[in-house]
């Protein structure tokens, strides 16, 4: 069995996220896993970086799978990328280490929440950006994000309430930056929880509206307490941009 590291790009608009279902055959997981299968003719299991929710999208997912040795990288590259829906692409593929795991061995990842600030619809992008009329202070909110880097329990910003693992996480960097008349929030960290760059982008938005003050971030922080933290941001806007790993890949 030889492994491959694929990366996919995919308009999550009408899929029910990452995760493969039993429900559901509207998953990305879903349809990578029933190409391969048909192409193999036994179960592969394709495992993800992380798991996207439903409507969010990617631009650089990276993902695993393990196949015979008699299909060649390339008729594999050819099959995923006839075969796939129109709105799902793998942009690259690699034979990599047995081991290579895409998920355990992410060391850092890249979101991008894009915000539509006019009161103009953005008519092509509207299925990408989320559409946020009201004028939203960008200096509030780059201060508030400020506070937000480094290493902290983020229980306050899960969407998970039953979260048993650890909520620590590190954010490297958070960017918040002006374009025409779209904010553009980039997230870099460790990891994510679940729903936690949304309940971010959400929060910073309440911030840069005038609604919350910049002072409350260490107290919804310490509070670890989803109650605590601003409301969801919509899926449409988010994007996973880029995974990297320890090699530098």
């Amino acid at each position: 069995m030889k492994n491959y590291k694929i990366i996919i790009q995919y308009d999550g608009t009408r899929y029910k996220g990452w995760q493969g279902q039993k429900s559901t055959d509207a998953t990305i997981q879903g349809k990578l896993e029933h190409v391969l299968s048909n192409m193999a003719g036994h179960v592969v299991e394709v495992i993800g970086s992380g798991r996207t929710d439903a409507g969010v999208h990617a631009a650089g997912q990276v993902a695993n799978f393990k196949l015979e040795e008699h299909w060649s990288k390339d008729e594999i590259f050819a099959t995923l990328n006839q075969y796939l829906p129109e709105d799902i692409a793998v942009i690259s593929i690699e034979e990599v280490d047995e081991r290579f795991h895409s998920r355990y061995q992410a060391i850092e990842k890249t979101y991008v929440y894009r915000i539509h600030n006019s009161k103009i619809p953005d008519v092509f992008g509207r299925r990408f950006s989320y559409q946020y009329e009201e004028k939203l202070d960008i200096d509030r909110m780059k201060k508030a994000a400020a506070l937000l880097t480094g290493t902290h329990d983020f229980a306050s910003f899960c969407g998970n309430k039953k979260m048993k693992k650890s909520t620590v996480r590190t954010i490297y960097q958070i960017q918040v930056e002006k374009e025409k008349d779209d904010i553009v929030i980039s997230y870099t960290g460790n990891g994510f929880l679940q729903n936690m760059i949304r309940i971010l982008t959400g929060t910073l938005i309440e911030i840069g509206s005038n609604r919350r003050e910049v002072e409350e971030i260490p107290k919804i922080l310490d509070g670890k307490n989803r109650e605590f933290a601003g409301y969801t941001a919509p899926p449409q806007g988010l994007l996973l941009k880029e995974v990297r790993y320890e090699n530098g890949d």
